[in-house]
């Protein structure tokens, strides 16, 4: 059965291939926008984690395709939740810029009042029906003053996980996966999707 990862981020895209293969209880073949020549990059311009997912998984589905999409974001509370829905493009420039604009708005924030979390919410759309999947998932965690750690992407090396005394940039892939907002939520969708696969696949 093929299903599309609706997403260009190819660090992303590997991160959930892993989770999906690692959750999924029916035999998937995941594909890439790229796989199926679809290079559009949709507009996200939903209000919600969840609008803007639906906007990514329709786009798929519209091919004819069952299509997963998830809409990422890091909240920050000292920030009144921001950057949200906008941390890919937070600054307007790359992942770098971002984590530089994210220090200077919380250059005078002390250390005990950088709380954040990372929310995704995954949504699975399937072709010719109303019907969709949504699921969530969040960690917590605090921003540190200063980046640590040479993996993951995003806001990773700034985000600190008060359990394993490391940065998400500082985890295995496997440790990410089992802590992060995106395996909940993935582990969660993998638990629904069996169902929801046989009642629209003949």
């Amino acid at each position: 059965m093929k299903i599309v990862l609706a997403s260009h981020n190819k660090k992303k895209q590997r991160e959930m291939c892993t989770l999906l293969k690692e959750s999924a209880c029916c035999d998937i073949d995941l594909l890439s926008p790229a796989d199926i020549g679809f290079l559009d990059e949709p507009e996200e311009n939903g209000k919600t984690f969840e609008e803007n997912a639906l906007i990514k998984a329709k786009a798929i589905v519209s091919r004819g395709y069952i299509a997963i999409a998830d809409d990422s974001g890091l909240e920050v509370d000292a920030l009144y939740g921001a950057p949200g829905i906008h941390s890919s493009r937070y600054s307007g420039g790359n992942d770098a810029d971002n984590n530089a604009k994210l220090l200077r708005e919380l250059a005078f924030i002390p250390f005990e009042k950088r709380t954040a979390r990372f929310i995704c919410v995954m949504v699975c759309v399937f072709p010719g029906s109303e019907d969709f999947i949504t699921v969530r998932g969040s960690c917590e965690g605090i921003i540190l003053n200063t980046a640590r750690g040479d993996g993951g992407f995003g806001y990773d090396p700034l985000f600190y996980y008060e359990p394993l005394k490391r940065t998400f940039a500082e985890l295995s892939d496997g440790e990410k996966n089992t802590v992060s907002h995106r395996g909940m939520a993935m582990r969660a969708l993998a638990r629904a999707l069996p169902a929801e696969l046989n009642s629209h696949v003949p």
